[in-house]
């Protein structure tokens, strides 16, 4: 039987909506009202599901349609909890789920009640249709992901295992498209940056402010600020990367492609990305896919006006490349702001990469070959995090890919004003996403 898509959107997009009008900002969360939604959908479609709060209103839900075990099961994972908002700066209320010109309106929209909402829809269908499944289809809508996931998918993974274990899983990350030198890329997310937040720290002499001396802590601290902003940190290309910027340079071949590849050797880095003709924010994301970064986010200095402080500070948040460590962000900073300034590190994660040669990879980009022939599915390194930090601890292999026909560009309102999703994209999103599923799921 073939599914109607023009039911199945208006479908999603209530559910979507309903979704958005449920304010999940974190802090505090409060995911056990979207949970208790989705639970609701659930029973009366007749799937079992078990809302577990890892904390009074920090709700995580996880339902299942069992196949015949010919397969592991394949897990599908997404976040119920959004940023905060400045709503006064919206053109529609952003927990209104208002839909005007196209687009459905709302935070959470992208990330990620969008996908929330494509396999929720798809574990209704694959139940309506009876379809016979080879692997178990987990369903996992967590708390606490914009805030670390500690109370979300890291609780459920030390608390709860044996209810998500998977072999694969699908999460956010990936799926959108990317315009590169005029060709069109869709993209699979395969491994995700880790992550190592620190303190740099100055001293000085205090003193009253009227008789200023160079011995200012704030003045060495503004210093050491200025040499991170203008380094260049080495280069650390992976695997994923590599098998990207080689997709990429296949597709588009002269006189382009070779200058791709010539990024990933640092003697012709720096002349190379001068000469390709790619807008700014392409070229940030290539050199945070190649680079260990660093931006200084928090600045603390003095209590009062007068007063030289002995002690100016900067707290940094730094993304690492897979297989890159503390100690190697440390030998790399060290060597752009000398010994003086002091570091300390108090949180840190490795970067993960999974393998893209797989069956499930290989049905993601089948299934995307049907809709979009001429815009290959490449490996893709999030600079960012996502749950998958927590679900790989499990043996998992997760792939973010979340279908979107909309240009990367659109997702620059993740996290800002006006976050919204087009309706062509979330009928798109839910029916790719099924395909995919039913192929490689399928059980005879």
């Amino acid at each position: 039987m073939t599914p109607n898509w023009s039911t199945i959107r208006e479908e999603a997009i209530c559910h979507l909506q309903e979704l958005i009008r449920i304010d999940t900002t974190n802090p505090p969360g409060n995911e056990t009202a979207a949970a208790e939604y989705l639970a609701g959908v659930f029973k009366r479609e007749g799937i079992d599901s078990t809302i577990l709060e890892s904390a009074p209103g920090r709700g995580n839900i996880v339902a299942r349609l069992k196949g015949n075990g010919r397969a592991a099961p394949l897990l599908l994972m997404f976040h119920l909890d959004v940023v905060p908002v400045e709503a006064d700066k919206w053109e529609h209320p952003p927990f209104s789920g208002d839909i005007a010109d196209g687009y459905l309106w709302g935070r959470g929209t992208l990330d990620t009640k969008e996908l929330g909402a494509m396999e929720l829809m798809t574990m209704l269908l694959l139940k309506r249709e009876g379809k016979p499944l080879a692997r178990d289809i987990i369903f996992m809508a967590n708390a606490d992901e914009e805030a670390g996931g500690n109370f979300g998918a890291g609780w459920m993974v030390n608390e709860h295992p044996d209810l998500i274990r998977a072999e694969y899983a699908i999460n956010e990350g990936g799926g959108f498209g990317v315009d590169l030198l005029g060709h069109r890329f869709f993209t699979c997310q395969t491994g995700e940056k880790g992550t190592a937040r620190f303190s740099l720290r100055t001293r000085g002499r205090p003193g009253h402010a009227s008789q200023p001396h160079p011995d200012n802590a704030v003045l060495k601290l503004a210093d050491a600020i200025r040499k991170i902003g203008i380094a260049e940190f080495p280069l650390h290309p992976t695997a994923t990367v590599r098998q990207f910027f080689e997709g990429v340079a296949d597709k588009i071949g002269k006189p382009y492609g070779s200058d791709l590849i010539g990024l990933l050797d640092p003697k012709k880095y720096h002349a190379l990305m001068k000469r390709l003709p790619i807008d700014d924010s392409i070229r940030s994301m290539i050199y945070a896919m190649l680079h260990n970064t660093v931006t200084p986010t928090i600045l603390q200095a003095g209590s009062k006006i007068n007063v030289i402080p002995s002690v100016a500070q900067v707290q940094c948040d730094a993304r690492l490349i897979p297989g890159q460590t503390e100690d190697d962000l440390l030998h790399e900073l060290r060597t752009i702001v000398g010994n003086e300034a002091e570091i300390e590190f108090f949180g840190s994660r490795v970067g993960r990469e999974s393998d893209y040669k797989t069956p499930l990879f290989d049905s993601i980009s089948r299934v995307m070959a049907r809709h979009e022939p001429k815009a290959p599915v490449l490996p893709y390194l999030v600079v960012g995090a996502t749950d998958a930090r927590h679900v790989s601890n499990l043996g998992t292999m997760v792939y973010g890919f979340c279908p979107m026909i909309a240009p990367s560009t659109e997702l620059d309102r993740v996290h800002g004003h006006n976050e919204r999703i087009a309706l062509d994209n979330l009928e798109f999103g839910t029916r790719v996403l099924y395909e995919i599923i039913c192929e490689f799921a399928a059980g005879a």
